[in-house]
């Protein structure tokens, strides 16, 4: 474990330590992170969703762009993501700008995922009213069949998201409120850094 992450000048290595800490003590999904967006209106939108890949080009996310989500990033260009990693009494927050990952990036991550969800993403017209979960099941049933036991393509609407940041947070638990926190901004090609108060 860091035993001084206020020291950090690199916050990559910081957050993959970090993340790699919690796949040890998390009991589910310690890559899960709130994504938060923002609707045409400015209303903000936040919901859960799993980080796939990380490193200094970004935090990499999935999704069908028909959704709430995909129409909001695709609208903004913007986003945050926090991380909580209760066990370790930790957080990260990040902020930044979206862009497409590449068809090849996508096709590549959609074929490594189980085959029932590849066909839950032909399914599944997400974030849109549905009558009935019977509905659904037809839907996955007229798929299945569709495909059979053949190839299941990656639907042209389903891809992912590069967050690039431009801050990054990192809090950490401290006896009677008084918590570690330290924030990283861009500067050019490296991060000024400053400690905040609790």
């Amino acid at each position: 474990m860091n035993s001084d992450f206020t020291a950090t000048k690199d916050p990559f290595p910081l957050f993959a330590e970090w993340l790699g800490e919690a796949e040890k003590s998390e009991i589910n999904d310690p890559n899960g992170m709130a994504l938060a967006t923002v609707d045409p209106d400015g209303l903000p939108n936040v919901r859960m969703v799993l980080l796939k890949e990380h490193g200094p080009d970004g935090f990499v996310f999935y999704t069908n762009y028909q959704s709430a989500k995909g129409r909001e990033l695709l609208a903004s260009g913007k986003a945050a993501l926090l991380f909580h990693w209760k066990s370790l009494r930790r957080q990260v927050r990040v902020r930044g700008t979206i862009t497409e990952v590449t068809a090849a990036e996508a096709d590549a991550y959609f074929a490594s995922r189980a085959r029932g969800s590849r066909i839950g993403a032909w399914a599944s017209q997400q974030s849109r009213p549905l009558e009935s979960r019977f509905a659904l099941e037809k839907a996955v049933a007229a798929y299945t069949a569709k495909f059979g036991v053949g190839a299941i393509p990656r639907p042209d609407y389903w891809s992912g998201f590069r967050l690039t940041p431009v801050e990054i947070e990192f809090w950490k638990d401290g006896a009677f409120r008084l918590h570690d926190r330290v924030k990283f901004v861009r500067a050019g090609e490296g991060w000024e850094t400053s400690r905040l108060y609790p």
